[in-house]
């Protein structure tokens, strides 16, 4: 803090009484024109107006309301069906390493076989 002291006779301080002003007077009213409301032209609508703003409201939330669906059922499907897709992945690989073990050993069997076979009628 600065060693000045504050001197500032504008600033009542605690001891001294602060007269209240009154208030100024509030401006007067003026009087209001009718001005038609959105809500007033909408009660005026007839029931074919009201038919019609409800289907263009459904419309338009059910637009909305559908991508919002497909990206969340996209989301929960492809959490759901990624460790059953991982499973069948894994199977299918073991079936298909397991045929095509049959398969080569099969060829192998059989060209051996020949082989053997074409061997023995040349001598």
């Amino acid at each position: 803090m600065s060693d000045i002291p504050f001197n500032d006779e504008s600033i009542p301080v605690l001891t001294e009484v602060v007269a209240e002003t009154a208030p100024a007077p509030a401006a007067p009213a003026e009087p209001e024109t009718p001005v038609p409301a959105p809500a007033q032209e909408a009660r005026e609508l007839d029931d074919d107006a009201w038919r019609a703003l409800e289907e263009r409201l459904v419309a338009r939330v059910l637009d909305r309301l559908q991508d919002r669906v497909e990206l969340v059922l996209e989301d929960q499907v492809r959490s759901s069906m990624a460790p059953v897709l991982d499973h069948v992945v894994m199977r299918l690989a073991t079936e298909l390493r397991d045929g095509l073990q049959q398969t080569v050993e099969h060829v192998v069997a059989r060209a051996v076989a020949q082989e053997l076979a074409h061997l023995r009628t040349r001598t």
